[in-house]
């Protein structure tokens, strides 16, 4: 069994009425001594102020919650906590964090949980004790109340964006090392010369111009009614007086849009009548940066559907149908009444996995229901279907449907078509047509916008039909798998400067035109040419990871940066390890596939190659920068 009992009579965190304290919090961004991935630790232990519940009842109340946790054997309170821990941290969201890990300490247990953000993580941490605490007391506990603000904190995070989420998870998975970039605001995947940054699906390799290009709506219509490709027939204007007249002349029903915009902001299609475009008018006026000139679209209505067509890397991948936000009807609730209860819905959480966002009330919405006749405080029959707003935006609360497998021939090759004209990752098209399945050289076909940084949730996760992991085409883009994201890396427990460039000279002997980074404790050097040093020894690594034209990195770790502050970086094609401690060994755990691991301990030399085994003594006056020199070559 574990020390879990308080040795000291003084309380750290815990309250007079509390069965366990949790204490001395440590973030860790990457591999640490306790887990292999980042992590948050802490010391649990029982104040033995009262008694707790036997482990068994605990376990009875909390797997009514996670039917997972029960029929299980828990050597420990610590272990049922930890375990918990690992469950709640999922958010209720199928987030990957799933590793946890127990250790015995002298006077108290280290738990490590998987963590990616460290504030939300340590809420879950607090409010797992909370809720353990209540248990132990009888007490009631606000479960939904507490995860729904966890949720949301997770939400908000860098890394709390369905697409952004949605490429970070896949990254993991694949292996891709994956680390997010503060001071740039994007995140990097890959090491050195064979990384990508970016922001969502938006990456540094993308071209800024076509990107801005895009956002022109106006520019980007005329170049594709060039290319002989279906637009709507519109104009822009910047007076209300202007939308008015071209409305007249192109006729109703009319779309009216800001040239500048993203997420279906400020639109609003299928106004009938001068009155209704006025309204439009404002609403597309409201949504324009206040930077931005006023020019609005006025264009075509054409009825059918909604569609994203989505390309990555010039290919067609997956089209979406996008419907408005609607409420079914049940004989006796208001709309405002069936909005609310709609929103309940698991899949309306607005999580950065939820198929669908909450339906969001606003004048556009209002304004649509007094077309039909209809107000918020309006009780719908039963079954009856009302559309909330004429525009299909997801975030706004509309529905997705998945539609790859129905289109067309044709209208895969215009989508193809169109992204080879731009130097673009992904590129989202937005079509409106009766259905994808006819070709959109019969007519009633039309090319709505274009989008350089389209969403991927609606595809990965649609509120109706199958999954496409558009994550891993895009990925996949930049590498076949998490091997071709990586630079050789070379990890010592210690080794001085002169040892140091003795290593990098090695190895441009071998490759004299590659670029080597290396950092030890006493200086940060790229090739020979000497680089300042931070105090902060995790971001020496980043700066080097980040350098596009690095080869190979070679990288001490201590026992007491391990300690203090964990590693940057996952895993290593060759680990050198010098009389190391316990702390020390864990560079050894954290080997990748076929690599050579070299220990010395005193004069004996172990060395593992590929899973192959050889031990012997250094001879006398034999150098161990010899040995491990003529191992280097192993991994290049």
């Amino acid at each position: 069994m574990l020390q879990e009992k308080s040795t000291d009579a003084v309380r750290i965190n815990a309250r007079k009425t509390d069965v366990f304290d949790i204490f001395k919090f440590k973030h860790y961004q990457g591999p640490n001594p306790y887990l292999e991935v980042g992590a948050l630790v802490f010391n649990f232990v029982l104040t033995e102020y009262r008694k707790p519940l036997p482990i068994e009842d605990l376990v009875s109340i909390i797997s009514d919650r996670y039917p997972t946790l029960a029929n299980q054997e828990y050597e420990s309170y610590a272990h049922l906590f930890a375990q918990t821990l690992s469950e709640v941290g999922k958010l209720e969201m199928g987030l990957h964090l799933s590793r946890w890990n127990v250790q015995p300490n002298s006077n108290s247990v280290y738990i490590a949980i998987q963590s990616l953000h460290e504030r939300t993580t340590r809420g879950v941490v607090y409010f797992v004790w909370d809720w353990f605490e209540a248990i132990n007391r009888d007490a009631d506990f606000l479960f939904e109340d507490e995860l729904a603000r966890l949720q949301n904190r997770f939400r908000q995070s860098v890394y709390g964006g369905p697409t952004v989420y949605a490429l970070l998870r896949t990254a993991y998975e694949k292996a891709i090392p994956t680390f997010y970039l503060w001071e740039e605001g994007l995140t990097q995947y890959g090491y050195g010369k064979k990384h990508i940054r970016g922001v969502a699906t938006t990456f540094d390799c993308d071209s800024h111009i076509d990107s801005d290009f895009t956002t022109r709506k106006d520019d980007c219509k005329a170049f594709l009614k060039t290319l002989g490709f279906p637009v709507p027939e519109g104009d822009i204007v910047n007076t209300e007086k202007d939308a008015l007249a071209v409305a007249r002349e192109i006729g109703y029903p009319v779309a009216v849009k800001p040239v500048v915009g993203h997420k279906g902001i400020g639109v609003t299609a299928e106004v009938q009548d001068s009155e209704e475009l006025e309204s439009a008018y404002s609403r597309a006026l409201a949504a324009i940066p206040e930077e931005q000139s006023t020019r609005i679209i006025v264009e075509k209505s054409i009825s059918g559907a909604d569609f994203r067509l989505l390309c990555v890397n010039g290919k067609f991948v997956a089209a979406t149908e996008r419907r408005p936000a609607s409420v079914v009807g049940d004989g006796y609730s208001t709309i405002d009444e069936l909005i609310r209860e709609e929103n309940r819905k698991p899949a309306r959480w607005d999580t950065p996995t939820s198929p669908m966002s909450k339906i969001q009330r606003d004048e556009a919405m209002e304004l649509y229901l007094r077309e039909q006749r209809l107000t918020l405080d309006s009780v719908l029959e039963k079954d009856r279907t009302v559309y909330l707003r004429k525009v299909a935006n997801l975030s706004a609360g509309g529905m997705s449907i998945n539609a790859t497998h129905t289109v067309h021939h044709d209208n895969i090759i215009l989508a193809q078509d169109i992204a080879q004209h731009f130097r673009l990752t992904c590129l989202g098209i937005d079509v409106i047509t009766k259905s994808l399945s006819e070709s959109w050289k019969d007519g009633k076909f039309a090319i709505l916008e274009i989008n350089a940084a389209p969403g991927i949730l609606m595809h990965l996760n649609p509120a109706v039909g199958d999954s496409v992991d558009v994550p891993s085409h895009i990925l996949g883009t930049f590498f076949e798998s998490g091997t071709d994201a990586r630079i050789p890396i070379i990890t010592f427990n210690k080794i001085s400067v002169q040892e140091l460039q003795e290593t990098i000279d090695h190895i441009l002997l071998q490759h004299p035109d590659w670029t080597v980074g290396a950092v030890c404790r006493d200086g940060l050097f790229v090739n020979r040419s000497r680089k300042i040093l931070s105090k902060n020894y995790n971001s020496n690594l980043q700066s080097l990871l980040r350098n596009p034209k690095l080869d190979l990195l070679i990288a001490e770790y201590e026992a007491e940066i391990l300690e203090e502050d964990g590693m940057f970086y996952q895993g290593s094609n060759m680990v050198v390890l010098d009389n190391p401690n316990e702390t020390e060994m864990m560079l050894a755990r954290d080997v990748l596939e076929g690599s050579t691991v070299v220990i010395r301990k005193g004069d004996n030399i172990s060395i593992s190659r590929k899973g192959l085994i050889e031990d012997y003594s250094l001879g006398e006056d034999e150098p161990f920068t010899r040995v491990y020199l003529k191992e280097v070559g192993t991994i290049l």
